[in-house]
């Protein structure tokens, strides 16, 4: 055996010894970068969700993406009340109702063995014999195929469960998603705890609110009650004071009374009524009335007068009650019939004097609306034993006068509480204004850097462009800041590290700017500048150079010196400008240019952009009327078997030439279709063209067998889009095993974690799978060890540099070799020259596309596609 030959066996070997390495190293990386992501996104949580149900939603779809979680709950346990909390519950044959449980209910299953024990569960149906003697566990009732539990824990303790669970006999969970969730349970206890607090400092900052706004309500209701009390209580002064300086004329004395008593209930007729010695006779000291002048002494009858006499009470007659008493016989009925015409209200309480009834005073008033109440008759009656008190005022003079001081005394000790209530309730104020303070500054500042947010940046923004059109003169300017290498300084270091970064560069564009100028952070690593009143463009220039130049300088993270970059866009307030989103939008527009130019730059924004907008605008417009119109052409191109020039299928793709902008890149229109949300449309249109296609030639001389069309990773990350995809083909009457569905790698390694169950469903239905454009990305390997790919299609770029790179040339028969454990076969793509033939077939690969190829022409399919 030759020297040659005898290296090329150590090459196979060495290349069989790296696979299992290669793929153990794919694993590693995969899981470490998931974990990581999903410890970033815990952590964030932690300070942006404000309620549990949403913080248990957002965990779940964490949980999703490292298995399949479509069953899934959160359990804590409560000692204080012994149950079981279902604080979230998502399970696909089961619609939970009741949250709640008693715990001696859950604890001899699979639940309460975790909650019991503090140790996990991993469960499969086709061991569960064995499963439940091990883990002293009763399975009662229909299980789930697979499951998974780990506890949660507040150091040592257990305080709860979570579990996913699958009922699919397809879906294998395996130790290393054990380990994650293992690892990911660690950190949620803490996010819960942080959420939790937050959640309950709102709520207690609420209620306090509520107390405090309550407490003042009733404080206040007490001051008017208190002011009613005072008034009453003045005129009883006021009362007292008459009685003691009471020198012979009673008229005014009388006068007197009846204004005091006017000022608390309505009198604007008053009388006073005295029984004589013998209590025969009534008499009236005192009587004003506005339809009668004075009235005469008079023998008891059966008055109204005589009728408090006999009761003793205060009474309260209106209309009704004189019916009552004239028909009891305790009132005249001519007395009771002028009452009735006259409609008034009377109102009469006692004169006691020395424990005996001496007389009566009475208020009344005519007509329907003026009607006495049972609080004016409690006031009368109130009031009426101080006036009969005023009456024996030689007996009782210094005891008024005693009482007088007591009660100044008191309302005195009620003020002085009262004003002390209202002292603190201004000090209870005084704090509630602060706390309100404090959260309208959270509310429009950055929580991180403190920096204004995006609220109050466009708030201050919206004034500089009202004072631009308003002040031509004024100088305004916009700069939109953009940082290089955040995601990789989060990724390397940490969140941790991230957030002093972007606090360090806060720091470092404030000392760039005026005190006037306003500096703000609109979320991520994005930040804007408003500059205020400026007096030269080349101002703007040298702020954008020193932030430029500032943020270049390293950094000191962690013990690490990191760099960084920036790329800004400016946009200058012009007069046309009507709100703040159309100067960031343009800012935004500028400093993507920048960064096209190469980063670490600043770009002026001018009304050229605008109009590549609008250019961009307008062609997606065209591009919309195009699909909707079928305005594409259509084309087929073989993939050849080399070493027999067979046909394995054709690959069709469209090309769309405008009127006006003539031929579109097939790069550019795609772009188009993904920018305007339309790609799923255009790989529905291409593919019901290739069943047409397929029908088309199915009875002809020259049929085609299989046709390959290009299909978005959109169509992936939604179950109803594949069903979509194969309803079209089973309403055409095509069998997917006709078709080849081909997907570009660089799409993969953007949404590649959520792909794999339509990548196989679609492999379930028969259909050809071909991963395109192989070694373009940055984890191909990845993707030949986890997705059932039929084909493998080499990137053009590696063919192309055939046969002078015969680095390229190994790497190819490394993925050839990698392919016969893997069961997947190579397309080389782009065979444009007999040499990259040539090289090909030296190494045996079977299958290619290109021009130099046989059959390899393009066929035109317009025509019959139309």
């Amino acid at each position: 055996m030759s020297q040659d030959s005898t290296q090329h066996e150590l090459t196979e070997e060495e290349l069989r010894e790296l696979i299992p390495q290669l793929q153990q190293l794919t694993d590693k990386y995969k899981r470490a970068e998931r974990v990581q992501k999903a410890l970033f996104d815990i952590s964030e949580l932690a300070s942006s969700v404000s309620h549990l149900n949403r913080l248990y939603s957002a965990i779940h779809e964490i949980i999703a993406d490292f298995m399949n979680a479509d069953n899934f709950f959160v359990a804590f346990y409560e000692p204080d009340s012994n149950v079981v909390d279902f604080a979230y519950f998502i399970d696909e044959f089961d619609e939970q109702t009741v949250r709640q449980f008693p715990a001696e209910s859950l604890m001899d299953g699979m639940t309460g063995y975790i909650l019991k024990t503090g140790n996990h569960l991993f469960y499969k149906r086709d061991d569960e014999e064995n499963f439940a003697s091990q883990h002293d566990i009763k399975l009662v009732g229909s299980q789930p195929f697979e499951l998974l539990g780990v506890p949660l824990k507040r150091g040592s303790q257990v305080i709860g469960a979570m579990v996913v669970q699958t009922y699919d006999e397809g879906v294998h969970y395996t130790q290393e998603d054990l380990e994650v969730l293992l690892f990911v349970s660690q950190h949620i206890v803490t996010t819960v705890d942080r959420v939790k607090n937050r959640e309950l400092t709102e709520r207690t900052i609420r209620e306090r609110t509520r107390q405090l706004r309550k407490i003042n309500d009733d404080l206040q209701e007490e001051i008017l009650e208190r002011q009613k009390v005072e008034s009453l209580q003045q005129a009883l002064f006021e009362i007292s004071e008459l009685a003691a300086n009471l020198e012979g004329d009673m008229d005014v004395f009388y006068s007197s009374l009846h204004e005091i008593l006017a000022r608390l209930i309505s009198a604007p007729n008053c009388y006073i009524a005295i029984l004589d010695k013998e209590n025969e006779l009534l008499a009236f000291p005192y009587f004003s009335d506005a339809r009668y002048k004075d009235i005469s002494s008079r023998p008891l009858g059966l008055g109204l007068t005589e009728f408090v006499l006999r009761t003793g009470q205060a009474e309260l007659v209106n209309p009704p009650r004189v019916l009552e008493l004239a028909e009891s016989g305790d009132l005249d009925v001519s007395v009771a019939q002028t009452m009735l015409n006259s409609a008034n209200s009377w109102l009469g309480s006692p004169l006691v004097v020395d424990g005996e009834i001496a007389g009566v005073i009475a208020v009344q008033t005519y007509g329907k609306h003026a009607k006495y109440n049972s609080r004016d008759q409690e006031l009368l009656r109130f009031v009426s034993h101080h006036i009969a008190v005023a009456i024996e005022r030689k007996r009782n003079t210094e005891s008024m006068q005693r009482y007088n001081i007591e009660l100044e005394e008191r309302v005195k000790e009620r003020t002085a509480e009262l004003n002390r209530a209202n002292k603190f309730l201004k000090q209870q104020i005084e704090e509630r204004k602060e706390i309100e303070l404090k959260l309208i500054h959270d509310a429009h500042h950055d929580s991180l850097t403190d920096l204004p947010n995006r609220a109050m940046f466009t708030s201050r923004l919206e004034l500089a462009i009202a004072s631009k059109q308003r002040y031509s003169e004024n100088m305004f300017a916009v700069l939109f800041i953009d940082l290089d290498r955040f995601k990789v300084i989060n990724d390397t270091l940490g969140h941790h590290a991230g957030d002093e970064f972007l606090i360090e560069v806060a720091r470092r564009i404030a000392l760039c700017i005026r005190g006037h100028d306003l500096l703000a952070r609109l979320g991520g690593d994005e930040f804007v500048v408003l500059l205020d009143n400026f007096e030269d463009e080349a101002d703007v220039k040298e702020v954008a150079s020193r932030i430029i130049s500032s943020i270049s300088e390293p950094f000191l993270l962690d013990g690490r010196e990191m760099y960084s970059g920036a790329s800004i866009g400016i946009a200058h307030l012009e007069t046309y400008y009507r709100s703040a989103d159309e100067v960031l939008r343009d800012a935004d527009a500028a400093m993507y240019q920048a960064k096209t130019l190469g980063r670490g730059r600043f770009v002026m924004f001018d009304k050229s952009m605008r109009n590549r907008l609008i250019e961009e605008l307008e062609l997606e417009n065209e591009f919309r009327r195009a699909l909707r119109e079928e305005e594409f052409d259509y084309f087929l191109q073989p993939v050849i078997k080399l070493n027999d020039d067979s046909t394995l299928y054709k690959e069709m793709y469209i090309r769309w030439s405008h009127p006006a902008y003539g031929k579109i890149a097939r790069e550019q229109f795609r772009q188009v279709a993904e920018n305007s949300g339309l790609t799923l449309d255009l790989d529905l249109f291409q593919l019901t063209k290739a069943c047409e296609l397929l029908n088309h030639y199915k009875n002809t001389d020259d049929p085609i067998n299989k046709i390959a069309v290009n299909v978005s990773i959109n169509h992936l990350l939604q179950a109803s889009m594949i069903n979509q995809m194969i309803n079209v083909i089973e309403t055409s009457g095509i069998t997917p095993s006709q078709l080849v569905f081909e997907f570009d790698e660089n799409d993969l390694n953007r949404r590649s974690q959520f792909i794999l169950p339509a990548i196989k469903k679609l492999k379930r239905a028969g259909v050809t799978l071909v991963l395109d454009n192989f070694g373009s990305g940055l984890a191909s390997l990845s993707y030949l060890f986890a997705y059932p790919f039929d084909f493998i299609k080499i990137d053009h770029r590696f063919v192309k540099s055939l046969p002078r790179s015969q680095r390229n040339l190994k790497l190819i028969q490394s993925v050839m070799l990698i392919s016969e454990h893997l069961r997947f076969q190579v397309i080389a793509e782009g065979v444009d020259s007999q040499a990259q033939l040539d090289a090909l077939n030296e190494i045996e690969c079977i299958y290619g596309q290109g021009k130099v190829l046989k059959h390899a022409k393009e066929l035109d399919m317009t025509s019959l596609a139309s």
